[in-house]
């Protein structure tokens, strides 16, 4: 059986793109579409995730993790698939060993990949004034960038069969493209013919066509020269007896000969047979396919060195087939915050039968970076990759939604309550059942008792829809209204001694430690007193 996954809209190697592909140039969907839309992309700081989990060594592997993170996968068997995968690159040290040496190869060449695709080739005589103005007709990078395919194929063929479909069908994408026109082109030879570029399977013994050599050397073409040169000199009886009489002077002529040689040939490759060349390869979609398998790889491998280098306990998540979402985490880390950070307190989370949960706490407590934690966890895991947690069952969410406070536009007329409550609308009609909605406080910018009122409304909502749904608050009071219902699981920021733990236990805090924040930045009621008699 063979399993793909990842397709996404287009490929990283676009047909008329005019500069190389960029790692973080795909860009989340806008008002609930997809598994992650822009503001919760923002919300979890998505580009800090990448920052912390990327291990990938080629731009394609780099970019091609950064395109999960933006449209994570929805359905549990694809995920599973680059599971398998990644475990068996684990424990086959063999395999490991290929696709590492695959891929450091590819590392080496990418950028002369890139070169000939969107170089341009300045000649002998100018200075390259742009990154991508590269001195020379090209000879150089077009033979390591053809060796860059080149390499991926011969890679692929040396590395042991895999096991598991997914990864199998990699190396069999890789292997395949031997069989491309593309390929047979890069490998050579290739001819110039009068209308293009052709392989030489598909060149005719009856059709004119020049052999594209990526050389200033031309045997044929100096032999031609040589002789012309001669000839030349027969009808040139004083000149002749010159070089009857002196021998060596006779390569003085080749120098204004090699002047007007080397540009003559050198653009006509270049013009002639290289240019044409990379427009075929940046059309190919066997090209563009390659490019997007080798990134597929590199995330594969990017996953096991992340776990490698976290420093805390790492699994691959337990995927629950489910009709509702659920999440159980134990001793679970912050992907960005824990890494490498030996003192980072693990928490533990069930999210089961439960639909609402409340975390309340005194600010600083580690409210926003444990909810934070959850949803950079569920994401992670359906992108394939290990989570931060010493034990993960988790379903996969349809939608991940993060609602933090906006601040209201001056156009919109609806002022901060309006914005926010729009934006809480739009989750809602979006939500299903298998969705995962972690909301930083409701209803601000309104009075207090109006704000616990729609609050009761929205989360009443919100447990109808039978969606996992977290709230991060102060307002002990709503909490307990739904306490007193038997309604919600209730987890509080732990403090000891006025100081956080950064520990969730049980319970519903009363307390907002507003005035030890107040004192500790220097403005609470004493400091203000203070400054305004002048004592600061």
């Amino acid at each position: 059986m063979k399993e793909t996954v990842n397709s996404f809209s287009s490929h990283l190697l676009q047909s008329e793109a005019r500069e190389p592909p960029e790692i973080r140039s795909a860009a989340p969907p806008q008002g609930g579409q997809g598994v992650i839309d822009a503001s919760t992309f923002q919300a979890i700081e998505v580009d800090k995730l990448f920052d912390s989990i990327n291990h990938a060594v080629t731009v394609a592997g780099q970019a091609m993790l950064y395109r999960s993170l933006v449209e994570p996968l929805a359905a549990a068997e694809p995920i599973r698939a680059k599971q398998r995968a990644v475990r068996e690159i684990e424990s086959n040290q063999a395999l490991r060993k290929g696709l590492e040496e695959l891929l450091g190869q590819a590392k080496a060449l990418e950028k002369d990949f890139y070169h000939l695709l969107f170089g341009t080739f300045l000649g002998m005589l100018s200075s390259p004034a742009h990154p991508l103005e590269i001195e020379g007709y090209g000879y150089a990078t077009y033979l390591k960038g053809t060796r860059f395919l080149l390499n991926l194929v011969e890679a692929a063929s040396r590395l042991p069969a895999p096991e598991s479909p997914y990864l199998r069908s990699l190396l069999e994408s890789l292997r395949a493209f031997a069989q491309s026109r593309a390929y047979a082109l890069a490998k050579g030879p290739a001819y110039r013919t009068e209308k293009g570029m052709i392989t030489k399977a598909e060149k005719s013994w009856f059709v004119p066509a020049v052999k594209f050599r990526p050389s200033l050397f031309k045997p044929v073409g100096l032999t031609l020269a040589a002789v012309a040169l001669f000839l030349i000199l027969q009808f040139v009886p004083l000149v002749l007896n010159m070089v009857a009489a002196i021998t060596p002077a006779f390569w003085l002529f080749l120098v204004p000969l090699s002047l007007l040689y080397i540009p003559i040939v050198g653009s006509f490759d270049r013009d002639g047979c290289i240019y044409p060349l990379r427009d075929v390869f940046k059309r190919s979609e066997d090209v563009q396919n390659a490019l997007d398998t080798l990134g597929k790889l590199d995330e594969l491998l990017s996953f096991i060195r992340f776990k490698e280098a976290f420093g805390h306990p790492m699994v691959l998540p337990t995927l629950i087939d489910t009709d509702r979402h659920h999440l159980v985490l134990k001793g679970v880390r912050n992907p960005i915050l824990a890494k490498a950070n030996p003192a980072y307190v693990p928490n533990d989370i069930a999210l089961e039968e439960v639909r609402l949960t409340f975390i309340t706490g005194p600010n600083s407590g580690g409210k926003t970076a444990f909810c934070k934690t959850l949803a950079q966890t569920q994401l992670l895991a359906q992108i394939g990759s290990y989570v931060p947690a010493e034990w993960a069952d988790l379903s996969v969410a349809d939608h991940i939604f993060y609602q933090v406070p906006e601040i209201s536009h001056l156009a919109d007329g609806e002022g901060r309550f309006g914005t926010e409550l729009r934006r809480t609308k739009n989750i809602f009609l979006a939500a299903s059942p298998r969705s995962l909605v972690i909301m930083d406080e409701l209803s601000e910018g309104t009075t207090h008792e109006e704000k616990i009122e729609i609050s009761m409304d929205i989360l009443n909502g919100f447990q109808q829809k039978g969606n996992s749904t977290i709230l991060i608050t102060h307002n002990h009071e709503l909490v307990d209204r739904f306490q007193e219902q038997g309604i919600g699981l209730a987890r509080q920021a732990e403090f000891r001694d006025d100081r956080p733990t950064y520990r969730l236990i049980e319970g519903v805090s009363r307390v907002s430690h507003a005035d030890r924040v107040a004192r500790k930045i220097g403005f609470s009621k004493e400091d203000i007193a203070r400054y305004l008699t002048g004592n600061a």
